[in-house]
C-alpha cells in the first residue's frame, strides 16, 4: 500500500487545510503583470485551523517577535519555496537568481547542518514553507512520464523531507510564506521598529536605501550592516560563521537576513547565539536597497494598495 504522504496526514488529521490567503491593504497586481496571473494560485495556502486568517497570521508573527524581542528569545523565521526544495532533493536546480551550491556533492555534505538547523527552527521559531495546491499533486506516475511537464509535488515533497528528518510541522510552528513579506513590509513591523537596533546581514547593502525605505514609513531604526558572501552560503556557511556573527552588534534586537538557501543556517545560528528574532527577509531586503531586479521584480504581498 502507497505511504499516505505528510501533507496528506497534516490534513486528514484536520491540523491544516487550504484557505485563501487574505490580508488587508496588499495589492498583488504588480506582481501578476511581471509573473502572469497563474501567480495567484499561491494566494491559496495552507493554513494552520486553529488560525482564522491571513491578517491574524500576520499579528501572531507580530506578537511572537515583540515577546522574544522583549524577554530576549530566540525566534528564527526561515521561508522555503523552489530554491530549498531543489537543495533539499540534493540537485543543483537550487542555483536560480543566485548561486546555492557547487555541486550535489557539496549539498550532500552540507546536509547535516541543515536538519539541525531546521530542527531547531522547528524547536523555537517558525518554518514559512510556500505549501499550495499546484505544488502539491502526488508525484507523477509512470502513466505520465510522456508529458513534458509533470505535476508539480515540490511542496508537498518539502515536507516528507521534513517528516523523514524527524521535524514535525504544527500549528504552532508554521506561518505560510508570504506572511513574512506581508509583515515585514507592514505598517507594524515598521512602527515597532523605530529605534530598535537592526542589524542586515546581506551580500549587497545600500545603507542609505535601507534608512530611506524606513523613514518614507516614519521609522528611523538603528541600522547596522553586516556583509556576507554572495554566493554558496548554504554549503559553507561554517567556514565564515564565526567571523560574521563576531560582526553583529551584542546590543542588536533583531537581525534581517539575505542569503538564499543559507538563510536557513544564518537565522538559526544568529538566534540562538542572540537569543533574538532572526528573520528570512529574502525580497524585502531588495526592496530596502531598491534592488527588486535582483528578484526579477515586485513580489506577491510585498506592495500595498495606495
Amino acid at each position: 500500500m502507497k505511504e499516505e504522504r505528510y501533507l496528506e496526514h497534516l490534513i486528514a488529521a484536520k491540523q491544516f487545510h487550504f484557505k485563501h490567503l487574505d490580508i488587508a491593504g496588499i495589492d498583488n497586481e504588480p506582481a501578476v503583470k511581471i509573473f502572469s496571473r497563474s501567480v495567484l494560485e499561491q494566494e491559496i495556502c495552507l493554513f494552520a485551523n486553529n488560525v482564522a486568517s491571513g491578517d491574524d497570521y500576520c499579528l501572531l508573527l507580530h506578537e511572537k517577535i515583540m515577546h522574544a524581542m522583549r524577554q530576549r528569545k530566540p525566534l528564527p523565521v526561515v521561508r522555503f519555496a523552489d530554491g530549498e526544495y531543489a537543495f533539499y532533493r540534493c540537485t543543483l536546480d537550487c542555483n536560480g537568481l543566485y548561486r546555492q551550491a557547487e555541486s550535489v556533492h557539496a549539498i550532500r555534505d552540507a546536509m547535516p547542518q541543515h536538519l539541525s538547523a531546521l530542527r531547531y527552527v522547528a524547536a523555537n521559531g517558525f518554518l514559512a514553507p510556500l505549501v499550495f495546491p499546484n505544488n502539491s499533486h502526488a508525484a507523477a506516475e509512470e502513466i505520465f512520464s510522456f508529458l513534458k511537464k509533470k505535476p508539480d509535488s515540490s511542496g508537498a515533497g518539502f515536507l516528507d523531507f521534513l517528516r523523514a528528518g524527524g521535524i514535525a510541522l504544527t500549528p504552532a510552528n508554521y506561518v505560510p510564506f508570504y506572511t513574512v513579506y506581508a509583515y515585514l513590509t507592514s505598517p507594524h513591523f515598521l512602527g515597532a521598529m523605530d529605534g530598535k537596533n537592526i542589524c542586515i546581514l546581506n551580500s549587497e547593502s545600500n545603507e542609505e536605501s535601507c534608512r530611506d525605505w524606513f523613514a518614507q514609513s516614519g521609522s528611523r531604526p538603528v541600522l547596522t550592516f553586516v556583509d556576507i558572501p554572495a554566493e554558496y552560503v548554504a554549503t559553507r556557511w561554517e567556514k565564515s560563521k564565526l567571523d560574521i556573527l563576531n560582526k553583529i552588534p551584542q546590543a542588536t534586537d533583531l537581525c534581517l537576513t539575505g542569503a538564499g538557501v543559507g538563510a536557513l543556517l544564518i537565522c538559526a545560528d544568529v538566534a540562538e547565539k542572540f537569543s533574538i528574532p532572526s528573520i528570512d527577509a529574502g525580497h524585502v531586503l531588495n526592496m530596502m536597497n531598491g534592488r527588486v531586479d535582483k528578484s526579477n521584480g515586485a513580489r506577491l504581498y510585498t506592495i500595498r494598495k495606495k
